[in-house]
């Protein structure tokens, strides 16, 4: 029978006093924290949008909304390869090819994009999203979107740079440190345009057209 006394270092109400453990809190509530400290390996972000959670979630489920509400993903359609999306990110001047792919779980509400500049074979870029029922932890209508994204290693370096539109290309992961910036201003797309929606009576998933992406 395994037993937690052979894992060193836990810190549990057993082996660790109360006040020992509020000094040990309090020391590692800093006023001040490094960009780096914060968001160098995970960038996570939420909001309250005003809208029904199971209508936002179905909107975002539906990878065709991300030419909507993010910042430079336009002209999304679907591949020969069921499921699989292919449109540009216009980032940089350089227009990139960008594959998508939707995972969501309905029960769950979660919507997790799995994402790749200049190739559709190996979706690295995981983009990952939750709805929840505001009601439940915020005691007020409405949805609550929590996103995060893992710093792959792949951001570090491109690992097909000969699949680049151009050699001068900037590679996404140059931008990292903009991550939480360029997230906070794309989840503020998605909730104007779900309470947009939502306070003219229309629905918030629209009646998508090829034109439309």
């Amino acid at each position: 029978m395994s037993t937690l006394t052979a894992i060193p270092d836990l810190v549990r109400i057993e082996n660790c006093s109360r006040p020992e453990t509020m000094a040990m809190m309090r020391e590692m509530t800093r006023p001040k924290w490094d960009h780096e400290e914060i968001f160098g390996r995970y960038c996570s972000l939420s909001d309250h949008i005003d809208a029904p959670p199971r209508e936002v979630y179905e909107y975002m489920a539906d990878p065709r909304s991300l030419v909507e509400w993010t910042l430079t993903l336009r002209r999304l359609t679907e591949t020969d390869e069921p499921g699989l999306w292919a449109g540009e990110e216009m980032l940089c001047d350089d227009s990139s090819k960008i594959y998508v792919r939707t995972l969501a779980n309905p029960e769950a509400m979660t919507v997790d994009y799995h994402c790749a500049w200049d190739q559709g074979e190996h979706l690295w870029m995981i983009y990952l999203l939750r709805v929840v029922d505001a009601e439940l932890v915020l005691n007020r209508p409405g949805s609550v979107v929590l996103w995060t994204n893992c710093r792959h290693p792949f951001y570090q370096e491109n690992p097909w740079p000969d699949l680049a539109a151009s050699p001068n290309r900037p590679w996404v992961g140059e931008f990292w440190d903009l991550f939480y910036a360029a997230h906070w201003v794309e989840l503020q797309n998605l909730k104007k345009i779900c309470e947009h929606r939502h306070s003219h009576g229309q629905p918030i998933a629209p009646e998508w057209s090829k034109e439309d992406a």
